[in-house]
């Protein structure tokens, strides 16, 4: 049976498990600014009062909790995090975007209990020396570097094979978009050396793709960035721009994203085809979007939006800004551990995700 659409929630796609298209680049909304995420970075937010009506849409994951855990009973649920804005505040400077001591410890947590993996724009070097936990997954670069189980494995398109062990030979590298390295690196040069006199401006390297900060850039100067940006990529027909929270990111064409990354973790552990799986993803970006259509088309599952104002999203239930995410991480951890009170943690491992 699957879970009841919460009754505020009017959404016209029933939000998860199954129970009772793009959006246009110049039109999607930055998480903290409703208009066009190119515009610049001093806009309005909206009022608590829209903030509301759009919570009527997407409801409180913590005020929902207990009727999400009431449909999960007996089901195994597969945990997927993004990083920045997410498990860490967003701060100007991206090599701060430290995660706190309580948020670490509520991830390890919840670690132990459901498989979890943590999904991020950031280079998997760079999240894995954020996050220091090893009873969790990692995607890097919006998905295109993985570190997954050594399981053989197809992607879904019957493409991109190159599955490599690690030194240890206990994971997979998972890397969709390697051919690109070489350009991304070209890009890179060109982009540090373009903005270099662009005050506030901050590129960098994700390893799959290249960021383009623009946050504390002022706002008589976002319009020269932006074109400077586009100018370069003229030259790599292979590459696209995106948008995300105060960020431009440079990344190739291929079919691969965040969405194919939770679909790829599924596989690798043995936890696709079954009706019996719950992913749960919770994230903030643009980017998250990926995952949580991905939710959507499964037909059961919990897509988990980040975000003190109302924005498009296909998320089913909201979170207002990390600090929430950790309370709700906390009472996930607690109610699996409550409602597995008479077994030992590695009989959960053992009988519910034996295929780990």
């Amino acid at each position: 049976m699957g879970l009841q659409t919460p009754p505020c929630n009017k959404h016209k796609v029933q939000p998860i498990l199954k129970a009772n298209n793009d959006t246009d680049e110049k039109d999607i909304g930055d998480q903290e600014q409703l208009v066009n995420p190119r515009s610049p970075p001093h806009s309005k937010i909206s009022s608590d009062e829209t903030y509301e009506a759009w919570m009527v849409e997407h409801p409180s994951a913590l005020g929902s909790f207990d009727g999400m855990m009431k449909a999960a009973k007996g089901k195994k649920l597969v945990i997927f995090l993004d990083y920045d804005g997410t498990l860490s505040p967003i701060v100007n400077d991206p090599d701060s975007a430290f995660m706190s001591d309580e948020m670490r410890a509520a991830v390890h947590e919840v670690g132990k209990y459901f498989p979890t993996a943590i999904i991020s724009g950031r280079s998997i070097d760079k999240v894995k020396k954020f996050v220091q936990l090893s009873n969790v997954y990692y995607a890097g670069s919006h998905g295109m570097d993985i570190m997954a189980p050594p399981r053989p494995v197809k992607a879904n398109d019957g493409k991109h094979h190159n599955v490599n062990t690690d030194k240890k030979g206990n994971e997979v590298l998972f890397q969709p978009a390697k051919k690109f390295l070489p350009a991304i690196q070209k890009i890179f040069t060109e982009l540090e050396k373009e903005t270099r006199k662009i005050p506030g401006a901050r590129v960098e390297d994700n390893k799959f793709c290249v960021s383009v900060h623009f946050r504390q850039v002022e706002e008589q100067d976002f319009k020269i960035l932006e074109e400077k940006v586009k100018l370069i990529l003229e030259n790599y027909p292979e590459f696209r721009l995106s948008w995300g929270r105060k960020v431009m990111e440079v990344k190739p064409v291929i079919e691969w994203d965040k969405g194919d990354a939770l679909e790829y973790f599924l596989e690798t552990l043995g936890l696709n085809n079954t009706s019996d799986v719950l992913p749960m993803y919770i994230g903030d970006d643009k980017t998250d979007e990926d995952a949580f259509k991905v939710i959507r088309r499964i037909g059961q599952g919990y897509p988990i939006v980040v975000s003190s104002i109302p924005k498009e999203t296909e998320a089913s239930y909201s979170l207002h800004d990390p600090s929430e995410v950790l309370t709700f991480l906390l009472r996930l951890a607690r109610w699996r551990k409550s409602s597995l009170s008479s077994r030992s943690v590695s009989q959960i491992w053992h009988t519910d995700h034996a295929t780990l």
